[in-house]
């Protein structure tokens, strides 16, 4: 379930960078997307749980983290992400979405006011050696891809972070479908009154209705279904190494599909990334923190 999950994912990101380049802006996808997939969650959530979906605005103390949440977390994760993948392209702007887990051990180091253990210290200079190699080809001579793609793939590594840490107690109490439900919709609503996508003038062709529709069922509800109901079965923290799958499957289908050059010094900067989440998924027993790492294209 999760290495579908995770395929999907990184397929979803190789369809949305065509429509991105051909005139569709991250503004609107990431609007539509989001109202859409928030209703059919909530929809979901009404047929499994009933009236329960309605009982997290009557509690007070959930009404503010669940309006962070969605603005900070799911909008912003969002965003940012599209926004790197327009700038740059989809491979680039995944794997720099997965410098997110060491911008959460910075956070749990700060937070708890200790020194990062050894294995940390080498998961967050792997990400940094890997993020380096990543964006300049190993080469010194420049940046091999568009300062704000890098800009907006950084920025939603630190989305991730939020959307990681900041819903634990909601999630907990609430339950995944309702949370990201709501975050959905209300994310997507405040787009809308930022920027509307319905002034916005497109050409639905039938290959981009295709398209917007395969990131919406397969690049949002399947995979997030199949990766929550996939941890009844298994650790989160082994979900998280799993589902480094995601950018393995988006570099792929960059490469054969979208023809994305990808050189020595981009495929170790993935790779070195990729080592970095698992050394930190990877938690010695007496240490091993209660969180779920998803991926910010759920």
């Amino acid at each position: 379930m999760i290495l579908t999950a995770a395929s999907l994912w990184g397929i979803s990101s190789t369809v949305a960078q065509p429509i991105l380049k051909g005139g569709i802006s991250a503004d609107w996808l990431v609007t539509m997307r989001m109202l859409i997939s928030g209703i059919l969650l909530i929809a979901l959530g009404l047929w499994k749980k009933g009236e329960a979906v309605w009982a997290i605005w009557r509690d007070a103390k959930s009404r503010l983290p669940l309006l962070i949440f969605a603005i900070l977390g799911i909008l912003g994760s969002q965003y940012t992400f599209f926004y790197s993948i327009q700038e740059g392209n989809a491979a680039t702007a995944t794997l720099l979405q997965y410098l997110g887990p060491a911008f959460i051990m910075l956070y749990v180091a700060i937070r708890d006011r200790r020194i990062p253990a050894v294995r940390e210290f080498l998961a967050l200079f792997l990400a940094l050696f890997g993020t380096f190699l990543l964006v300049t080809g190993g080469s010194f001579q420049g940046l091999q891809v568009p300062t704000d793609a890098v800009f907006w793939g950084i920025a939603s590594a630190v989305t991730l972070a939020i959307y990681t840490l900041q819903p634990v107690k909601l999630l907990e109490r609430w339950g995944s479908i309702v949370v990201v439900g709501w975050g959905f919709i209300i994310g997507g609503t405040a787009l809308t009154l930022v920027n509307s996508p319905f002034q916005q003038e497109i050409d639905f062709s039938v290959s981009t209705m295709i398209s917007i529709l395969f990131i919406i069922l397969f690049g949002t509800l399947l995979p997030y279904y199949l990766f929550i109901d996939s941890l009844r079965l298994i650790k989160p923290a082994e979900a998280s190494i799993i589902s480094t799958a995601e950018p393995f499957s988006a570099v792929l289908a960059s490469i054969l599909w979208l023809k994305v050059a990808f050189g020595w010094g981009e495929s170790f900067g993935g790779i070195f990334i990729l080592m970095a989440v698992v050394i930190l998924a990877l938690k010695p027993k007496e240490n091993k923190v209660k969180a779920q790492i998803e991926s910010p294209s759920t």
